[in-house]
């Protein structure tokens, strides 16, 4: 990882990085003396990323989920899956590129992808509008659900969204109807559904993709019903401070040990050392252990089976026993 896309907490893990990329360019393939010296500073090196990722604080997992560095559901395609078939448009008004989706194969199993997806410059984010969808995406979403169902295909989400676009022709061509809908109709769909969190789960916008039989967080994902600068506008009147941030993010309980222990989510996915954005191959290999050994579960599952107790699931969550 370059120095300068370090976050903030990670610059001192950056310049020991820089430290010993200097090292190497001036040892050469000859200088026995300094390999000797890079050999500790590695080891110093893979100690501190451990030491720093141990503890870190709920808003820093948030600067870590939101890391345009971190792997994207493209990313994870690429590196999981074979035969990916793009599919475009809702068929009723355009096409979002702030949802990709269509047929891929996992270990030769036809499977449907549906996942947020970001960008990583300007003019990427722009055209993936910051991957905040509008109706027309989770209507797209649907259509490729419904599609997966007809043939009887396991459906893989990726979550990772700030949450859905609150723009006035969003509103005007029913946002909250759209995501609604998407609830409602995966909570009834007839085929195995696995979600995973892969970055920023943001409220609505996540939970159109977020109804599955399985629902994983990755490592460092955060998952909440609102963005811990909303909530801390909403709570302090100060969306702007560290303290209030932090209050709030700690408050909301988004990382993926609260949501485990909390039962909204089933399992945490591991992430390399010093999180997926170090190494997205390793992300994506153990990612994809635990889709296969997910779906394995899942496949013998008759239809009505699977949705009673995806149904059963998601009632149970919030229940208070006094």
């Amino acid at each position: 990882m370059a120095t300068a896309a370090a976050l903030e907490f990670e610059k001192p893990i950056a310049e020991l990085e820089q430290r010993i990329d200097d090292l190497k360019r001036l040892a050469g393939d000859a200088s026995f003396g300094v390999a000797l010296e890079i050999e500790p500073l590695e080891k110093r090196l893979t100690e501190l990323r451990r030491e720093i990722y141990k503890q870190l604080t709920p808003l820093q997992r948030v600067e870590v989920a939101r890391f345009k560095m971190r792997p994207f559901t493209l990313d994870y395609i690429e590196r999981i899956f074979t035969d990916f078939i793009e599919l475009h448009g809702d068929r009723a008004f355009r096409e979002d590129a702030a949802i990709v989706g269509g047929w891929a194969r996992l270990e030769g199993e036809t499977v449907m992808i549906i996942g947020h997806q970001r960008g990583r410059d300007t003019k990427d984010n722009l055209k993936r509008n910051f991957a905040m969808p509008h109706p027309e995406g989770y209507r797209k979403a649907l259509r490729l659900m419904k599609l997966a169902e007809k043939f009887q295909v396991p459906v893989l989400t990726f979550i990772d969204t700030p949450g859905a676009w609150p723009g006035l022709g969003a509103e005007e061509r029913g946002q909250s109807e759209a995501i609604a809908r998407n609830i409602f109709e995966m909570s009834q769909l007839s085929t195995p559904i696995i979600a995973t969190v892969i970055g920023e789960g943001g409220s609505g916008g996540a939970l159109a993709l977020g109804v599955a039989d399985r629902v994983l967080m990755l490592e460092n994902a955060v998952y909440s019903v609102i963005s811990v600068e909303g909530c801390a506008a909403i709570l302090w009147k100060d969306n702007k401070s560290v303290d209030a941030k932090e209050r709030a993010a700690k408050a909301l309980r988004i990382t993926a040990p609260d949501l485990l222990d909390l039962k909204v989510i089933d399992e945490i996915v591991p992430e390399p050392e010093g999180g997926a954005h170090t190494n997205h191959e390793a992300a994506a290999a153990t990612l994809k252990t635990t889709l296969v050994r997910l779906l394995d579960d899942l496949r013998g599952l008759r239809p009505e089976k699977l949705v009673r107790r995806r149904r059963e699931k998601f009632l149970r969550m919030g229940q208070y026993i006094g």
